[in-house]
């Protein structure tokens, strides 16, 4: 590993950068608490073996584990009890000021540097039940020396059960800087949950741009909005990652092990991958309010030629019944004995002709039709 090299934070680095409304709709499992959920505590403890999973009940269990200089993962699960979670990072020996941009909600997407480590703040991006709407649940992580560090704004059953499996398995702890690989896998699991929302809202917008095609309505284009809604709320998440990831790799930050290096490295190329997917689907978003706007007017057009052709046939016939419906004393035909009759002959015929004439030059056929499925 590169000799460790001292790295002051920026001014304004460690601050915290809120949000004013949070990104995406408020998850559900915390309106039941009406606020904040309830704060859970649990740490991962790497002994010479494998890794055990301890449940805090308490502070002071977690002082022995401190003691005996083994890495550590400290899971904290929801905010409502401040006062514990900062009893806890004060028993960590956590910098007073990282403590609050680690837990304030909500927050921006960081990734900051300091001296003693690494501070990042993403947000977990799920689907509603409607499956439509984007729900966010912020998630902070702290890497220090021996020492990882996640906030989960929801509480959960098991905290990144995934990687809390894998570790748990594995016959030999995480050496002094393997930490960072657990970091880095963490904030790739965030990531990767993002592409199944990319797909669907692909997907969906396929479904809403061949109804904007076959049956254009208001609802359609209502929900291409709401699609883009949410790919800016996703794009927003990870447009700051572009930059601070690379400004990260630049300063060779000394907790960053080789193989976390070239982890982050790859992170950056998936962070670019991301957003160039936002990029597509906000322009397929483009693509389905053209499709609506040309099948709307299209439609229209129908209709102007549905009067249109009505308007032409019943010209001539009004000229007829105008003509005859003069009041002059003497009219040639005014006293034939089938007089009455001729005039709606002659009318017939004209209509007849007209329509004959339009219909040969194609102008009942209706392009506004729904077309079938199974047409090429």
């Amino acid at each position: 590993m590169a000799e460790a090299h001292p790295i002051r934070p920026k001014p304004g680095s460690l601050e915290t950068r809120r949000l004013e409304c949070r990104p995406g709709a408020t998850p559900q499992r915390l309106l039941p608490h009406g606020g904040p959920a309830p704060t859970h505590l649990s740490v991962l403890f790497f002994p010479e073996r494998g890794a055990q999973c301890h449940e805090l009940r308490s502070i002071a269990a977690l002082e022995p584990l401190v003691a005996s200089g083994r890495p550590l993962w400290l899971r904290i699960q929801g905010v409502a009890d401040l006062a514990l979670i900062h009893q806890a990072l004060g028993v960590l020996h956590v910098p007073a000021d990282v403590q609050r941009p680690l837990l304030d909600l909500p927050q921006r997407t960081r990734v900051d540097a300091f001296g003693e480590g690494l501070l990042m703040v993403l947000h977990r991006l799920t689907f509603a039940e409607d499956r439509i709407t984007v729900i966010s649940e912020q998630v902070g992580l702290l890497l220090l020396d021996n020492l990882l560090v996640t906030v989960e704004e929801v509480v959960s059953d098991e905290p990144f059960p995934s990687i809390s499996r894998w570790l748990s398995q594995q016959q030999t702890p995480p050496r002094k800087v393997d930490l960072d690989q657990v970091l880095h896998y963490l904030i790739d699991e965030l990531l990767d949950d993002l592409f199944p929302l990319l797909e669907q809202f692909a997907n969906r917008l396929d479904d809403l741009e061949e109804k904007a095609l076959r049956q254009p309505t208001p609802k359609v284009i209502n929900q291409a909005y709401q699609v883009r809604g949410n790919l800016r709320v996703i794009r927003r998440q990870i447009w700051p990652l572009r930059t601070q990831i690379q400004s990260l790799l630049r300063q060779n930050h000394w907790v960053l092990g080789e193989e976390a290096k070239v982890g982050f490295t790859d992170m950056a190329q998936q962070v670019e991958t991301l957003f160039g997917s936002c990029e597509l689907l906000r322009y397929h978003c483009d693509a389905v309010t053209d499709a609506y706007m040309a099948s709307v007017g299209n439609r229209m057009n129908q209709v102007m030629k549905t009067l249109a052709i009505i308007s032409s046939i019943f010209a001539p016939l009004t000229l007829i019944a105008g003509i005859y419906g003069m009041n002059f004393q003497w009219i040639p035909e005014l006293h034939l004995p089938y007089g009455y009759l001729y005039s709606l002959a002659l009318m017939a015929i004209v209509a007849i002709l007209q329509a004959s004439i339009l219909w040969r030059r194609g102008w009942f056929e209706n392009w506004s039709t729904v077309r079938s499925k199974r047409s090429p």
